[in-house]
């Protein structure tokens, strides 16, 4: 029981010390932190929150050529989003995006094939099989009368309800829930479709816009970790510094005229970005 204890409060620590300071997680981290003060030594309760599993597996493997962005612009409403940028994406490359939020969301939709950009090229290698995490999900649910497994099937190579189910299961859909219309989720129920039907995919390369937004902290570690354990190429933005630094091995900061490109991780970016600074 001790023992049980013992796990339980280191996790609501993480929890509290990983959240607190997030504004729109803050309310959640409050409540584990009154959790953590009701806990005394023989008074565990069995936690009634539960964990989504995350976990991308990868069909194809991929090739030495990955990605080639040159000379790429855009301009949105008179604003240039996109000035002139250039990189190049080697296999393996967890590259984490910041700085401004819809250059970046302009970008991950160009790279996507959602959007075309002004000028400039987009070139994926021959064997990347992507998939896409938008941040605005509305147009895969507003019109949408199905219930969870039908939208899901859309999605499947295998339209067996069996097959869905489970990954439906992996994302805490159980029982008659998965019969309920996808037009009535919340926020987060729709961000865990949308990781059902990217772990469907089975794609080499994935881009995330802001997947941790509309989450509760148990499935932002299910997140993260499952993308820390995903053996291909990932794009991603999140305002959740230990996301960003647990999963990058790449930075790519976007903003007004500023373009720059390290290959390192978050916290590596930070300390010299900071010093650079002072």
């Amino acid at each position: 029981a001790n023992k049980k204890k013992e796990d339980k409060i280191k996790e609501l620590q993480s929890f509290i010390q990983r959240f607190s300071a997030n504004k729109s997680k803050s309310k959640q981290a409050t409540s584990r932190k009154k959790l953590l003060e009701k806990i005394e030594l023989d008074d565990i309760q069995p936690s009634s929150r539960r964990y989504p599993f995350v976990g991308f597996e990868i069909g194809r493997e991929l090739g030495k050529e990955v990605l080639l962005v040159e000379n790429l612009s855009k301009t949105i409403d008179g604003v240039e989003l996109l000035k002139d940028i250039t990189f190049r994406i080697n296999p393996y490359e967890k590259v984490g995006f910041i700085g401004n939020e819809l250059s970046i969301t302009t970008l991950f939709q160009i790279l996507s094939g959602e959007m075309e950009p002004d000028s400039g090229t987009v070139k994926w290698g021959k064997t990347v099989t992507l998939s896409y995490f938008p941040k605005d999900n509305a147009k895969y649910f507003e019109s949408s009368k199905l219930n969870l497994v039908e939208w899901l099937r859309q999605y499947s190579k295998d339209p067996m309800e069996s097959y869905l189910r489970g990954f439906l299961g992996k994302m805490l859909f159980s029982g008659d829930d998965v019969y309920k219309p996808t037009n009535v989720l919340s926020g987060g129920e729709k961000v865990r479709m949308m990781l059902s039907r990217m772990m469907l995919n089975d794609a080499n390369t994935i881009i995330l816009d802001q997947p941790t937004s509309h989450l509760d902290l148990e499935s932002i570690v299910a997140v993260n970790n499952g993308l820390i354990s995903f053996k291909g190429n990932i794009f991603f933005s999140s305002h959740d510094t230990e996301f960003m630094d647990t999963i990058a091995n790449r930075i790519i900061h976007i903003e007004d005229d500023t373009f720059e490109n390290h290959l390192m991780s978050y916290h590596e970016y930070i300390e010299k970005f900071i010093e650079n600074k002072e």
